[in-house]
């Protein structure tokens, strides 16, 4: 799966990706969690790419409570175009998540120690997504998205099995534009180069933790206290 993930520099990113500029609001981010609001790369309907901010945790637009999005915030490479929830997205409405890195626990003998994982030269990189837009009855809407996920690569497989879908540059197109042949299942389980992780303090473990400690190698994994109220684990 992808909990939680960090976009430090915005305004590089997304010129260095898409040569967009940021959005309104384009703070550091290190320690991005579900519900929260963060931008993504989508095509308007002129066919451009724009940037918009959207919350984490995808509410499909059928849904009775957006609550449902609480458990919606990664989608399944291997069956995103099956799923009830996540099949109209895939069909029409795929976006792009700016990142530089994400974070994963590992369970131990201590418990869940968290690490980061980026490219190795630590550039920012893409993540597919999936968006939605929720109508409530009062008439207010409410703009989502996804991370779709696959298996690990080798590098990172000893920490979680899952990972995040990285597209490369060449892809950007093909997965934006959603009548083209790119599916979800064509990223399901293929190599992902130049990755490293290390481990993190148990810091980014809170949501409100939101600072560039979430990124400061530790020299070792550390035993893990039990968790407090909010923490992810």
């Amino acid at each position: 799966m992808c909990g939680r993930y960090s976009l430090t520099d915005p305004v590089e990113a997304l010129n260095r990706l898409f040569g967009l500029g940021a959005p309104a609001v384009a703070l550091p981010r290190f320690n991005i969690a579900p519900s929260q609001m963060a931008p993504v790369v989508r095509r308007n309907k002129d066919k451009r790419r724009e940037v918009a901010l959207l919350q984490w945790g995808l509410v499909p637009s059928w849904a009775k409570d957006p609550a449902i999005g609480n458990g919606m915030i990664n989608a399944r490479a291997e069956t995103a175009a099956e799923k009830p929830a996540f099949r109209d997205a895939v069909r029409s409405r795929r976006c792009l998540v700016p990142s530089d890195g994400f974070y994963e626990w590992r369970t131990g003998p201590g418990g869940k120690q968290p690490y980061r994982i980026c490219i190795d030269d630590g550039a920012p990189f893409a993540m597919a997504g999936l968006w939605e837009q929720w109508t409530a009855p009062q008439g207010k809407t409410l703009e989502t998205f996804a991370i779709l996920t696959t298996a690990a690569s080798e590098q990172i497989a000893h920490i979680h099995h899952r990972m995040p879908v990285i597209v490369t540059p060449d892809e950007y197109d093909g997965w934006l534009d959603a009548t083209h042949r790119l599916q979800p299942e064509a990223f399901a389980a293929r190599p992902t180069a130049g990755l490293r992780a290390y481990p993190v303090s148990t810091h980014v473990n809170r949501p409100a933790n939101d600072d560039a400690s979430c990124l400061v190698p530790i020299d070792r994994p550390a035993d893990r206290q039990p968790p407090r109220q909010g923490e992810l684990f």
